[in-house]
């Protein structure tokens, strides 16, 4: 699986950084990092929407405090 997070500037203001580490936080606590691929890209072109983050086709707008629960609606579960 690879999650892909946006770093351009304007998701960088809002948070895009926090959210890269509360992912790789959670990757490592539920021992995903070697099965999930986490990678920064440089404008998703939908700046308006927080910090974009895609999962294969899906796209999902981020913040720092819904990112745990974006973790476990949308990547735990596949692992479980």
């Amino acid at each position: 699986m690879k999650i892909t997070v946006c770093i351009g500037s304007s998701c960088y203001l809002k948070g895009s950084k926090s959210v890269i580490k509360e992912l790789q936080r959670l990757l490592e606590e539920n021992n995903l990092q070697n099965q999930v691929e986490l990678c920064g890209a440089f404008c998703m072109g939908r700046c308006t929407e927080g910090v974009c983050v895609t999962v294969g086709e899906n796209l999902f707008s981020l913040r720092p405090d819904n990112t745990q629960d974006f973790f476990e609606s949308e990547i735990q579960k596949n692992f479980l």
